[in-house]
């Protein structure tokens, strides 16, 4: 059974900086990659970032770019988001996605989701 698992969303101010995780099992990790999407109240879901496992190909949305980085650890297959200069259009609940199996940024790559985990970041 394939399963993801986010955590380390919360509150942070502007400027500051959170980490995400991403724990995955039931496929094989190494050969897959995984991607980290956000959704905020009223909006649809969007492409932040996505990491292969196989080749180390990493992928940014023009939004984040510069300030989040995405990083893999395979021997304990999981995908981190680092976010830094955070900003208030950041909030959002963030989700873990995989395995892709299309393009890095549309929803329907992705068959399997974790749960999600807010990020709000205050004014």
């Amino acid at each position: 059974e394939v399963q993801l698992v986010e955590s380390g969303g919360g509150l942070v101010q502007a400027g500051g900086s959170l980490r995400l995780s991403c724990a995955a099992s039931g496929f094989t990790f190494d050969d897959y990659a995984i991607g980290w999407f956000r959704q905020a109240p009223g909006k649809e879901r969007e492409g932040v970032s996505c990491i292969s496992n196989r080749d180390g190909s990493t992928y940014y949305a023009d939004s984040v770019k510069g300030r989040f980085t995405i990083s893999s650890d395979n021997a304990k297959n999981t995908v981190y988001l680092q976010m830094n200069s955070l900003k208030p259009e950041d909030t959002a609940v963030y989700y873990c996605a995989g395995p892709r199996r299309g393009s890095w940024y549309s929803t329907e790559a992705y068959e399997y989701w974790g749960q999600g985990t807010q990020v709000t970041v205050s004014s």
